[in-house]
């Protein structure tokens, strides 16, 4: 029988504000419970001129999170 390939599920967010640029507390904070919660920092991207960036994560994508996502709303 095949192995399942690993499937993922990614998260995106934009963190940060023009005259507050990123608060390392609040990044720090940001990234620690998305730790806790089996995110992984895969990249940022700066968004030029906005002093923002956006986060971009991924984890496993879980039978729970598929039968999550399947079921409407």
């Amino acid at each position: 029988m095949a192995e399942e390939m690993q499937k993922w599920e990614y998260r995106v967010q934009t963190v940060g504000g023009f005259f507050k640029g990123v608060p390392a507390d609040e990044l720090e904070e940001l990234l620690n419970e998305w730790g806790m919660d089996g995110w992984e920092v895969v990249s940022t991207h700066i968004l030029e001129n906005a002093n923002k960036i956006n986060v971009i994560a991924k984890r496993p994508l879980s039978r729970t999170t598929r039968r999550e996502r399947s079921m409407p709303q």
